[in-house]
C-alpha cells in the first residue's frame, strides 16, 4: 500500500495511477481526510454523463407548470436545483 500527499500526487499522477492500474492500493491523504484511489468502471463513466441540460430544461418546464397551475408532481425548488448544479460543477473541477 502506498500513502501519498496531494502535492506528491499532483506532481506524479501518472505514476500513482499506474500503480492503481496494476492493482496496488494507493491512499491519497489530504487535510480533510484520506481517499482510496480505484479505477472507474464503464458504469461509473456512463453515470457521470448525465444530460444536465435536459434536466435543467425539464426543471424549467416543471417550474412553469407550477407557476401556471400552482400544482406540480415534479416541482423542485429552484435553490435545490442550483445547489445540485454547483455540486456537479465542483465534482468536475
Amino acid at each position: 500500500m502506498t500513502i501519498v500527499s496531494t502535492t506528491e500526487f499532483r506532481a506524479n499522477q501518472t505514476k500513482y495511477l499506474g500503480l492503481v492500474d496494476r492493482g496496488e492500493r494507493v491512499i491519497l491523504r489530504t487535510r480533510k481526510g484520506s481517499y482510496h484511489l480505484t479505477p472507474a468502471t464503464d458504469e461509473d463513466v456512463e453515470e457521470a454523463k448525465r444530460d444536465v441540460t435536459a434536466e435543467v430544461c425539464q426543471a424549467l418546464k416543471d417550474w412553469k407548470e407550477y407557476l401556471d397551475t400552482g400544482k406540480s408532481d415534479k416541482f423542485r425548488p429552484a435553490n435545490e436545483l442550483i445547489d445540485e448544479l454547483r455540486n456537479l460543477q465542483a465534482q468536475r473541477l
